[in-house]
């Protein structure tokens, strides 16, 4: 698969114009961010196919009434449980993005839709020079085997309406597989809880003209439980979204770690 640079003004970047990324960082260490609501039977799929330079492993949870803690420590003794302080797939990973120590974030789904196996690819794009590697089943080499035709025609409306707002060319919108350097933490600001957060990071990721990549990337369906995810519910909270971040003015980032949630780290 091969990773295609994309500029937020919709031009490709040359490659000799990124940025390098921190010659200071020898050997950049990895975290993996993992939101986990009742996943327990998802996630011995899910850590074996980690790839083994992973560093760091942060489970979110989001208050889970099954085993999913008691397994991921059997599976990884080293991981770290992380409780969300709110509800909601965003507050989720703002929650685990405060707590990872990593020089490269990686934002992972706990239902084996997303393949760990492919972590590689994000962090080959960011160490070429890019701030944000950005997952997309829509890029030439990637795909997907869970989205519904009504999905598929909701993602492209609010990735066509983004791309005309905000003067980008991004091919998938609602894509919850991304990778970045942690400098990008302030620029990203979460501070929504629900499954926008894609759209909100995307958004502010080039407002803030950051260099992106788009990485081809194959979506797999839920291997167990059902999704929380609501077609019409979300794709209204996508759009809002979207409009809120249009009518917001640009500002200097006056407190960088404003964003930051409070959560507790379980012993």
């Amino acid at each position: 698969m091969s990773v295609q640079a994309i500029d937020v003004a919709g031009v490709s970047r040359p490659s000799n114009d990124l940025r390098p990324w921190d010659a200071a960082i020898a050997e950049p260490t990895i975290s993996v961010v993992i939101p986990t609501l009742n996943e327990a039977a998802n996630l011995p799929h899910v850590f074996d196919r980690l790839p083994p330079a992973i560093d760091e492993i942060v489970i979110v949870d989001g208050h889970s009434i099954d085993d999913t803690i008691a397994v991921a420590r059997m599976l990884r003794p080293d991981v770290r449980i992380v409780l969300q302080d709110g509800r909601g797939k965003g507050n989720a990973l703002a929650c685990g993005f405060a707590a990872a120590r990593g020089d490269i974030i990686v934002m992972l789904d706990a239902d084996g839709s997303t393949d760990p196996a492919e972590i590689p690819l994000f962090v080959e794009a960011l160490l070429a020079g890019h701030d944000f590697a950005k997952g997309s089943r829509f890029a030439d080499g990637g795909g997907s085997a869970d989205i519904t035709g009504v999905r598929r025609l909701g993602n492209r409306g609010l990735s066509l309406l983004v791309n005309v707002l905000f003067r980008t060319r991004y091919s998938d919108l609602c894509y919850g597989y991304n990778a970045f350097w942690r400098h990008c933490l302030p620029h990203l600001h979460v501070t929504c809880s629900g499954f926008e957060v894609e759209t909100l990071i995307n958004i502010r990721v080039a407002r803030s003209r950051l260099a992106v990549a788009e990485v081809p990337s194959i979506e797999y369906e839920r291997l167990h439980g059902e999704s929380n995810l609501n077609a019409v519910r979300d794709g209204l909270r996508v759009l809002r979204t979207i409009v809120t971040e249009r009518l917001r003015r640009r500002r200097a980032m006056r407190h960088p770690e404003a964003w930051r949630p409070a959560f507790r780290e379980l012993a």
